[in-house]
């Protein structure tokens, strides 16, 4: 993700406010010197200032992200934006998000670790409160604080008491690849959707850990594409309560899929797709069902879709999506970085060995390149005691 965030503040309740843009450049934040040092206590690991991971909280009061120079970065965004503190983490992080008290920032990293960072002391050092053996992807809480919810490289969801991180009540197991996306249901808590990299949404009473319904996305979205292998790793997931829609969108594919869930009947409901001239980098719902869509275009980069009639139709006369789209035209350069980059996940999948003659033929040239060296060795040390007999003799 790019180093700056833009964020077009929509003063809907506060009548008299117009639409007003903030802009925060992390190249200007302050750095931190924390990490691996070498031997002249210099940083070895010096990151760059794009952005990790964000998270608004649940009321919009505030706003945290973290960057590749190991930052966590707290904005307050009421009465106007304004930065809190820049804090460091420990290790890249790869998701965090707010509690609903606001009080904590929940950040997971690279090495499996999730760290909680207060809100109410800004300025304080991060608390370990769980790890995975395994790179977690993301986490989730449920609306009441109650419970942390994590998802890792290994096909886990972890569920905790987050008042008692050590305290594991369930796991949630069933994905056969690693799980990219968890989120809790908002209005309905008890319900855990996830999706992960072998191409499948499943739903959860997560409490349980059981598993209450699974969605193969290779049928809805196969006949797109005439690829037999083709994998739909989820990379965003949004959510409207209003209707119960679920928005995705899927690593590299240029589509937006809508699903709307049947709670009661536990399942979900393939809406609609939004096919995409370009690749997309970003969804968003609106609590209005207004779908924001950022692809990869710099003609087009920002798109708005409006729910008319159960289905989602593009709008174009939006004055705040001229606003923003003209803003993010004037400052593509900061996007062309990321402009044709391949997947993020793609690093992610297990190895497999389909071809299994392949796979033969490389463990025995491994083979035989190790009893080579044996017999090198061998050859080296016979020649080493014969040299030492010989000027015993002499001696």
């Amino acid at each position: 993700m790019h180093h700056e965030i833009q964020s077009l503040v929509r003063e809907q309740q506060s009548k008299g406010h117009d639409d007003s843009l903030f802009v925060y450049d992390c190249i200007n934040a302050e750095k931190k010197t924390s990490g691996n040092k070498g031997q002249d206590g210099k940083p070895t690991d010096k990151g760059s200032d794009d952005i990790l991971a964000f998270a608004f909280s649940p009321s919009g009061d505030y706003f945290a992200l973290t960057d590749d120079s190991k930052r966590l970065i707290l904005f307050h965004t009421k009465p106007s934006w304004e930065c809190v503190s820049v804090r460091s983490v420990t290790r890249r992080c790869t998701s965090l998000i707010i509690t609903a008290a606001e009080d904590k920032i929940l950040v997971a990293d690279k090495s499996g670790d999730v760290y909680s960072y207060s809100i109410t002391e800004p300025q304080a050092d991060g608390k370990l409160e769980l790890g995975h053996l395994s790179l977690v992807l993301d986490v989730a809480l449920s609306p009441d604080d109650r419970y942390i919810l994590t998802a890792d490289r290994d096909e886990k969801i972890r569920v905790s008491l987050a008042k008692a991180p050590h305290n594991i009540v369930s796991y949630c197991l069933g994905h056969k690849e690693f799980v990219s996306k968890i989120l809790v249901i908002p209005n309905y808590p008890d319900l855990l959707l996830s999706a992960s990299g072998d191409s499948t949404l499943r739903l959860w009473e997560y409490k349980s850990g059981e598993e209450v319904y699974c969605c193969h996305l290779s049928s809805i979205c196969g006949p797109e594409t005439t690829k037999t292998d083709q994998k739909y790793p989820v990379s965003r997931i949004t959510y409207c309560c209003q209707g119960g829609y679920i928005a995705i969108l899927c690593d590299c594919i240029p589509t937006v899929y809508i699903f709307q869930l049947d709670a009661i009947a536990q399942k979900l409901v393939y809406r609609q797709q939004i096919c995409l001239k370009h690749k997309g980098w970003d969804i968003a719902f609106e609590v209005t069902g207004d779908l924001w869509i950022l692809q990869e275009d710099n003609e087009a980069p920002l798109q708005l879709y409006r729910p008319c009639d159960g289905q989602w139709k593009a709008v174009t006369d939006d004055e705040g999506l001229q606003k923003m789209s003209k803003y993010l035209q004037d400052n593509w350069t900061v996007f062309e970085g990321f402009v044709g980059i391949e997947s993020h996940y793609s690093s992610l999948y297990k190895a497999s060995f389909d071809n299994m003659a392949a796979y033969l033929q490389r463990k025995e040239e491994r083979l035989q390149q190790q009893k080579k060296k044996r017999e090198d060795l061998q050859r080296g040390s016979n020649g080493q005691t014969k040299k030492m007999k010989t000027e015993e003799s002499s001696l």
